[in-house]
């Protein structure tokens, strides 16, 4: 295929955004994401991606690989289709890591990488899948990039703190060492989460100290902000704040 044919499907899905472009929502969301250029964003609503990203999927897949492969991509909403896309149409485990390997080191802001959500491991799957994942989340959370290790410990709060939770995912959030702050919050929301949900696992996380105090006190003060911590727990973790 000549690079003429092969960069239709990449510019008619542009093309496609472009078109739903909303100036409104795009000033809305340059404020929210503000270390993302505002002229690399369109102004399109995510309910609004979605049904584009349905589209594609029940349309000829080679127009999405063209897609995928179509990187770094323009504008911060293809990124956000991007994101969709992978979660709705990597068929395995396997396919979904190649893919987000290749992906990740062009996400750069917490909406991108906080929007991937892999359906291949919401399936009931083997337990080497979720190895597999498991192996490869704790390899991104070694990365230098910051949105590399926030999706990593994203993916593990997401599909790996219920049945498939062991207290060694842990100590993996828990040996980030970072100054970046949406690293840092991704850590705290990962914790705040497992007081939620395995709480006798996670409290000696915050008794025994072993995060850097701003985390520590970000995960007491989002545990007691959520409605899934009960009263008893959350004055047990704000008498642990540093």
């Amino acid at each position: 295929m000549d690079c003429a044919s092969s960069a239709v499907g990449p510019a008619a899905i542009r093309a496609r955004l472009e078109a739903l472009a909303d100036p409104a929502y795009k000033a809305f969301n340059a404020k929210l994401i503000p270390n993302v250029d505002p002229d690399t964003m369109i102004g399109i609503r995510v309910p609004a991606l979605r049904a584009v990203a349905k589209d594609l999927r029940g349309g000829d897949r080679s127009m999405v690989d063209r897609f995928f492969a179509d990187l770094p991509h323009k504008y911060f909403e293809e990124n956000m289709l991007h994101a969709i896309l992978l979660g709705n149409v990597c068929g395995s485990v396997g396919e979904a890591i190649d893919e987000l390997t290749r992906f990740l080191p062009y996400a750069d802001n917490w909406a991108v990488t906080d929007t991937i959500r892999i359906r291949a491991l919401r399936r009931v799957g083997t337990d080497a899948d979720a190895q597999l994942m498991l192996n490869q989340l704790e390899h991104w959370m070694q990365a230098d990039a910051t949105y590399t290790v926030r999706y990593a410990v994203v993916e593990l709060m997401t599909d790996f703190l219920d049945a498939r939770f062991d207290a060694a995912h842990l100590r993996l959030v828990g040996g980030i060492s970072s100054s970046e702050y949406y690293v840092n919050m991704a850590r705290a929301w990962y914790f705040a989460t497992a007081f939620a949900k395995q709480w006798e696992s996670a409290l000696p996380v915050l008794q025994k100290r072993i995060l850097d105090p701003w985390t520590h006190n970000k995960t007491i003060q989002k545990a007691c902000e959520s409605y899934r911590v009960n009263p008893e727990h959350k004055a047990l973790l704000r008498s642990l704040r540093v």
